[in-house]
């Protein structure tokens, strides 16, 4: 099964932007490892700049970030194969421990839709 693991970090918290050394080490060798086990299927950090598009209705807008309203926003994420949610979850708490300094962040897990997840519906 596949999974994102999306990181979310506090938006004006500066060491969630300024990676230091240690943490790029750590990050190389929790990616190091999850590719040697054939885990990895892809991964980035994201910009702090971006924007948001909204539909309300039949509305649609557009804003700039980064996002006033939001406290916490994702700061990059990890695509990964596991067997399950547990195994997941497990990658996600080794995963967050790569980021040792940062003061406040969260990793969300999620497994992402395949294609027989969507087959049932086709035939309604």
């Amino acid at each position: 099964m596949r999974f994102m693991l999306m990181h979310r970090v506090q938006e004006d918290d500066p060491a969630s932007w300024e990676p230091n050394a240690e943490l790029i080490e750590r990050m190389n060798g929790f990616i190091d490892k999850l590719t040697a086990n054939g885990a990895l299927l892809t991964g980035d950090g994201v910009q702090k700049a971006g924007s948001v598009v909204r539909r309300r209705g039949t509305a649609v807008t557009s804003i700039d970030g980064p996002f006033a309203e939001a406290k916490e926003v994702v700061g990059g994420f990890l695509m990964v194969n596991a067997k399950d949610l547990a195994e997941a979850t497990a990658l996600a708490e080794e995963y967050i421990t790569c980021f040792a300094g940062v003061e406040e962040m969260s990793v969300e897990v999620r497994q992402l839709v395949e294609a027989e997840d969507i087959e049932p519906y086709l035939n309604k």
